[in-house]
């Protein structure tokens, strides 16, 4: 390129960031600035979201300090949401808890969405009745919270609570948003539904999922309770994460492409523990890249690894 702005240098940041090449967004962010570009909000917005999702929690403090006390930008909510998730990401959730108490600004329910996404990872049982009485005065009628908040308690073990979230759901007329996966290939895009049935490769592509989880569980990997189930008021009922949209769509795509080719998914919601552990498992043992788009980031998995880390 002949001119490099500080929108095609943050471009750049931004772009490694998502998909988990945080060293690169470091570098690029660093040479930017010894080439005499000022970076704007939007460019910090963009390396502390990289931190965020990386889990460079050192890195991420230095950049928000950097940018009040050296390039005098004042933060915006964006910049406060993503220290919240850096810090309870990465499991301090007291720090993370005391930085919303110190903030200048109200904070929004993104703002405790993120401590709430802390705690379903590290399992702060503790902090979660605060987290909900806050995120649903400010935002009562968001059916994403309200799944955010029953898978938590679920994963948690807390399953009269999460039948109560999950009751007053239906009571409000919330539904969850249903799940979808697209697939590129051959020049077309397949879009699969959890539990998809009309596409005519169907039966093939459940029978291979099943000799999939099978050969799976020989070598130790074991199906993931998905609390996104349905309830029968006895504890969990299976709702067959077999059939998840993610699943279909990679055996799909093994059934209709060459050996080794790269398999291009994009998921509408976060990917769930189960199909992402699924889909680091196919690509060691069928020897392909899988590239991933969920909600938040790329997910890129090859040779039984992902690019995130495990951390998303």
């Amino acid at each position: 390129m002949l001119e490099k702005s500080v929108v095609t240098w943050t471009a750049m940041i931004a772009g490694y960031g998502i998909h988990g090449r945080v060293e690169t967004s470091i570098a690029l962010f660093n040479q930017m600035v010894d080439l005499g570009i000022q970076p704007n909000n939007i460019t910090f917005m963009s390396i502390l979201s990289a931190c965020s999702h990386g889990g460079f929690v050192e890195e991420g403090k230095f950049y928000f300090d950097l940018m009040i006390k050296h390039f005098n930008i004042e933060p915006e909510l964006g910049h406060y949401v993503y220290m919240v998730g850096l810090l309870s990401r990465a499991g301090d959730i007291e720090n993370a808890f005391e930085f919303i108490k110190s903030m200048p600004v109200p904070p929004s329910a993104s703002i405790w969405g993120a401590l709430l996404n802390g705690c379903r990872i590290h399992k702060r049982m503790d902090m979660i009745e605060s987290v909900q009485k806050n995120i649903l005065e400010l935002e009562p009628d968001n059916s994403g919270y309200y799944v955010l908040l029953s898978n938590t308690y679920a994963e948690g073990g807390n399953l009269d609570e999460f039948r109560k979230l999950r009751s007053k759901m239906r009571n409000n007329g919330l539904r969850k948003t249903p799940g979808y996966s697209t697939l590129e290939t051959n020049q077309k895009i397949y879009r699969f539904g959890a539990g998809e049935t009309s596409h005519s490769q169907m039966k093939e592509v459940y029978s291979l999922l099943e000799d999939l989880r099978l050969l799976a569980k020989e070598q130790g990997y074991l199906l993931d309770s998905d609390p996104s189930i349905t309830d029968d008021g006895n504890g969990f009922k299976s709702n067959n994460v077999q059939s998840h949209s993610e699943k279909l769509a990679i055996a799909f795509g093994i059934i209709n492409t060459s050996p080794g080719t790269t398999l291009r998914i994009s998921k509408n919601l976060r990917v769930c523990l189960d199909c992402h552990n699924f889909a680091k498992f196919v690509s060691k043992t069928t020897n392909r890249e899988i590239i991933m788009r969920d909600l938040t980031r790329f997910h890129h998995f090859a040779n039984g690894n992902c690019s995130c880390k495990d951390y998303w």
